[in-house]
């Protein structure tokens, strides 16, 4: 006995599920992905923010270990990198106020990057003559 499709009450929402799916990952493969995703997507948040002493980024970088990660900050903005087999990721965060880049302290624990930085309190009072 041949079966017939019609006696599937769900082959279309299945069907419609399969089409959604594939969609969402051809987009993620890089159809739709602009320069800014580079394979990391809607996975990646970065947060920062100003404490009392300084400024605090919190970035969720999933799938990545410590020794394919790459900091780099010139006092207005940190640019984080990291490279592997499966992924590249570059983003640059500005940052809230001016920082002292050679302050920053990092820790990478489970895919969790937390960079704290001092205030850049570089300005100077002018003498007026």
């Amino acid at each position: 006995m041949d079966r017939d499709d019609r006696d599937d009450p769900f082959g279309d929402f299945f069907e419609e599920i399969e089409r959604m799916m594939n969609e969402m990952a051809n987009a993620s493969a890089g159809a739709g992905a602009g320069p800014d995703d580079a394979g990391f997507g809607s996975e990646t948040h970065v947060d920062a923010y100003t404490t009392d002493d300084g400024v605090r980024l919190i970035a969720d970088l999933p799938a990545v270990s410590k020794d394919e990660l790459s900091l780099q900050c010139d006092g207005e903005a940190l640019t984080i990198s990291a490279v592997s087999d499966r992924r590249e990721y570059d983003e640059t965060v500005e940052l809230p106020v001016p920082v002292d880049e050679r302050s920053a302290e990092a820790t990478f624990n489970n895919g969790v990057l937390e960079v704290e930085f001092d205030r850049d309190d570089d300005s100077a009072s002018i003498d007026l003559s």
